[in-house]
């Protein structure tokens, strides 16, 4: 899976904005803080959710489980508005 091309980021502060652009169908704005935007960050090239979950083993000292869990929550909220191609 991978960000969709028609969607940028921008980063400011601690906060990623994602942006939709006028090739896509999703219009708005979405404000990320710095873990979701490693994970956006991730999707910019083909990745998978387990490959993502162990770049964010490797720089986040947290459990397994709670990682996994953030990373689907933020795929699927991606997904519900058409950033990902799958």
């Amino acid at each position: 899976m991978k960000l969709k091309d028609g969607f940028v980021t921008h980063m400011f502060d601690d906060t990623q904005i994602l942006i939709g652009t006028e090739t896509v169908s999703f219009k708005g704005i979405v404000n990320s803080n710095k873990t979701a935007a490693f994970i956006v960050d991730c999707l910019k090239t083909d990745t998978n959710e387990s490959k993502i979950v162990d770049k964010m083993l490797e720089k986040y000292d947290a459990d397994r489980t709670v990682i996994e869990e953030d990373v689907h929550m933020i795929i699927r909220k991606l997904q519900d508005i058409g950033a990902l191609d799958e």
